[in-house]
């Protein structure tokens, strides 16, 4: 993940500079667990979620590294403001973060994890 965020400076959008900034401050405050400890309920890389606003729309997608990133397949890099936004919560956390369409609160609805190796190659 430092890995991964190390390289945000290098984006021109400040949206998503801002939330790449954000989750670098979220996750420097993380506990690091083994598999067999953390919730399973937590999102977390290769997670599927469910979001949803007070505005009224849901998103489904699966949480993946920029390589695997893939939206007509629902899945959306950790580098996103969506992907940034809810790594580390969950189901059922409500939250505020800044998306491109400005200011949002969203609430996991739902999160399923995948078990399959991570592949944290970086190709942007």
């Amino acid at each position: 993940m430092k890995r991964l965020l190390n390289l945000s400076g290098y984006y021109g959008d400040s949206t998503l500079r801002t939330s790449l900034k954000k989750l670098s401050e979220e996750l420097s405050h993380a506990r690091i667990l083994d598999e067999a400890a953390m919730p399973a309920d937590v999102v977390r890389l290769n997670s599927r979620v469910e979001v949803c606003s007070g505005n009224g729309w849901k998103r489904k997608f699966q949480l993946v590294s920029p390589a695997n990133s893939d939206i007509k397949s629902d899945k959306i890099s950790i580098l996103t403001p969506m992907g940034a936004a809810v790594m580390g919560y969950a189901l059922g956390d409500s939250f505020s973060w800044i998306f491109p369409g400005g200011l949002q609160t969203v609430e996991i609805g739902a999160v399923e994890q995948v078990r399959k190796p991570i592949d944290l190659s970086v190709d942007l």
